[in-house]
């Protein structure tokens, strides 16, 4: 259950993500080539992440996207995060489901430059979350999987609810949502929400 507020606003911001791809080492050699290591493009907001040169094409039953960032570094598992609209380019329903939950999903090929994979586990729109620093977590008295509420600010202010929370030493606290949910609040990377226990 979403705890209640409390008496001081607490604001945390935002990081807004497209469509991309976690492969596992064994994928990132059949996609690219034996021996490929993944080049770092572009650092991410929570450390030792990156955006990675490398791109890779998403095919289902009815449709293609092309030029899909991989993100790094590579995962025991590969996980494929798409936009819901994506389903109906790719010609699947892809569940709304927490990140790193690999769980049966439809299917799908990657395909890079030197082979394909198909992938019927972990093909997902991620559930929206806030990575939270374990520090700020102790203060606000938030556990790790707790839910909580971020309403953002303007006009059109929306509250977003049930926000899975992970806490770790290393994160540094960002909700994170993906380009629809975004766009749909009227938010963009760096803007601020404020978080409601």
């Amino acid at each position: 259950m979403e705890k209640q507020n409390q008496k001081n606003p607490v604001w945390i911001p935002v990081g807004i993500s497209n469509r991309h791809v976690h492969l596992s080492e064994q994928d990132v050699e059949t996609l690219f080539g034996k021996g490929h290591q993944l080049h770092v493009g572009r650092e991410l907001s929570q450390p030792g992440y990156y955006a990675a040169e490398e791109t890779v094409t998403l095919v289902g039953p009815k449709g293609v996207l092309s030029k899909v960032r991989v993100l790094g570094p590579p995962r025991p598992h590969t996980q494929v995060e798409i936009l819901l609209s994506d389903g109906y380019t790719l010609g699947i329903q892809p569940p709304i489901q927490e990140s790193g939950l690999v769980a049966g999903t439809p299917c799908l090929t990657i395909v890079g430059p030197q082979g394909a994979v198909t992938q019927c586990r972990g093909v997902m729109a991620a559930w929206r979350h806030i990575h939270m620093n374990s520090r700020q977590a102790r203060v606000l008295g938030i556990q790790d999987g707790d839910f909580v509420k971020v309403q953002t600010q303007g006009d059109r202010s929306v509250t977003l609810h049930q926000v899975k929370v992970r806490v770790d030493e290393k994160f540094v606290t960002e909700v994170h949502l993906d380009v629809e949910e975004g766009n749909a609040a009227g938010l963009k990377n760096g803007d601020q929400v404020e978080l409601f226990l």
